[in-house]
């Protein structure tokens, strides 16, 4: 059950980041001014997605702390790591961002430390 706790903390996490870029591209730039930046955010904050991302993170957290009753944190935080890969893909799937080589062989490192950094 301990790396169930870990799946849903990811996805609760990719969830989060998935849906404040979605909100962010479709509330424009950043004003310049402390005043407009100020405004912009807090309407941001306001909004029922980013409220719901937020909650995800807080969701997160509650998962992660179940599962560090019965993981210890060295094992279990390399799987953390998987965010980066479901990130990158989804973020190509839904906001059509390049899958380069580059980005691919950092996955393909991201993948290997995974697999070395949860062992023992």
């Amino acid at each position: 059950m301990s790396y169930v706790y870990v799946a849903c903390t990811i996805l609760l996490m990719v969830y989060a980041q998935i849906v404040i870029k979605w909100q962010v591209l479709g509330a424009g730039q950043l004003p310049e001014d402390a005043a407009g930046k100020a405004g912009f955010l807090a309407a941001l904050l306001l909004n029922p997605w980013i409220i719901s991302a937020l909650a995800a993170m807080l969701a997160a957290s509650l998962s992660w702390m179940a599962a560090m009753t019965r993981l210890e944190l060295s094992h279990a935080y390399p799987f953390t790591s998987l965010a980066f890969v479901l990130v990158l893909a989804a973020s190509a799937v839904f906001f059509h961002e390049p899958v380069t080589w580059p980005k691919i062989a950092g996955i393909v490192l991201i993948c290997v430390g995974i697999a070395v950094g949860s062992q023992g």
